[in-house]
């Protein structure tokens, strides 16, 4: 479950919260990969396929909120570094076994600390994005299993989520 440090890197030596200073780090590609799901009534699903939701186009919206919340990382959780993101990619497919959406976010930037925290925050907002165009028609929907499937670059190297 641990990965390779033995510390908590946003804690100075007294355990007081600091943002690492990454001045030393090496430029490097870095990348990151996120999935998520919504899952909800399957005639909630067909709603937004079919493009009949009250609020517009439900999977072109949240797309673009994930790509704007990306950009937006550093502002929403302390202590993450702006970043010169690259690249920013959401995908939303439609899965009829959940049912629901599952939302895949991938962030790339060149620079000196990691972009998992972007991709997550992307999932997450275009989940929330889902969720909130179409809450009128179902309210039950359920926003769940978000999780880093893969990043590379970096000291720490190429890492990848177990398939099992």
């Amino acid at each position: 479950m641990a990965g390779d440090q033995d510390h908590l890197t946003h804690l100075d030596a007294a355990g007081t919260a600091n943002m690492v200073d990454v001045a030393d780090k090496a430029v490097t590609r870095r990348e990151a990969r996120v999935q998520g799901e919504i899952r909800m009534a399957p005639e909630t699903l067909q709603l937004i396929l079919d493009g009949n939701a009250k609020k517009g186009d439900v999977i072109g919206t949240a797309r673009l909120a994930g790509i704007m919340a990306a950009k937006r990382t550093h502002e929403l959780i302390p202590l993450c570094h702006p970043l010169l993101i690259t690249k920013v990619a959401v995908d939303i497919e439609p899965d009829p076994s959940l049912p629901g959406l599952v939302v895949t976010a991938s962030v790339r930037v060149t620079g000196q600390t990691g972009v998992e925290m972007e991709a997550l925050t992307a999932c997450s907002v275009a989940c929330l994005t889902i969720y909130d165009m179409a809450k009128a028609v179902d309210r039950g929907m359920v926003i769940g299993n978000i999780k880093l499937l893969e990043k590379s670059g970096g000291r720490s190297g190429d890492w990848r989520a177990d398939e099992t």
